[in-house]
Formats: C-alpha cells, sequence, structure tokens
C-alpha cells in the first residue's frame, strides 16, 4: 500500500462500530470478523465515534498535530463565564492584599504601643 493512503476509509469505519455497537460484540470479535490486526483500531473508532459522531470518522488524523495553529475558539457563553470569574478572582485578590495590608498595619500598631 503507498505511503500516506489510509486502509480504511471513514465509511467502512462507520460500518464496523455501527455493527459491534447492533450486535454487542467487543473490539477483538468484530476485529477477527473483518481480518483486522488489532482491536486497539476498533476502539479508537468507537471513542472518536463516541465524542464526535459519525463524520468524526472521515478526518484524517495520522501524523504529528501542528503547534503553529491558533487554539481553537471556545462557545461564546463559557468564554463569557471564563471571564467573568478572572474579573471576580481578580476582585477577590485585590480585596485580600488590601486586607492583608490593613492587618499588617495594625500589627505594627500594636507593637509600637507595647
Amino acid at each position: 500500500m503507498p505511503k500516506g493512503v489510509s486502509k480504511y476509509d471513514g465509511a467502512f469505519k462507520k460500518q464496523i462500530v455501527e455493527e459491534m455497537r447492533e450486535k454487542g460484540l467487543s473490539y477483538r470479535e468484530i476485529a477477527r470478523q473483518y481480518e483486522m490486526r488489532g482491536a486497539h483500531s476498533v476502539a479508537d473508532w468507537e471513542r472518536i465515534y463516541l465524542e464526535e459522531g459519525p463524520d468524526g470518522l472521515f478526518i484524517e488524523r495520522r501524523g504529528r498535530g501542528s503547534k503553529g495553529w491558533p487554539p481553537k475558539k471556545l462557545k461564546l457563553e463559557v468564554e463569557e463565564d471564563l471571564l467573568a470569574e478572572v474579573q471576580r478572582l481578580r476582585a477577590e485578590n485585590a480585596y485580600l492584599k488590601k486586607l492583608n495590608a490593613l492587618v499588617a498595619e495594625r500589627v505594627r500598631q500594636e507593637k509600637k504601643q507595647k
């Protein structure tokens, strides 16, 4: 098989996972039935199928991942929640710093009076 060509296409992977789930077969049983080398591929396909849906099986995943691309965008509501939490934590830190300074000042004044 030429380098870079996948042995199993997305339709085949989808068929395998759906048949395994319908018939209640194990990874090894379905791999043996289709004369596949290892059951680990079927386990990976099922995980992708459950996490991303059937269309996730059609995405090419081989090779080293790129580190040059920016991170994926978060959903707007998640991003807003995170920003609100950051603001709340910054305000809390500022309050605690001021409180710590006031307590330290009070301790210094009490030491001077004694």
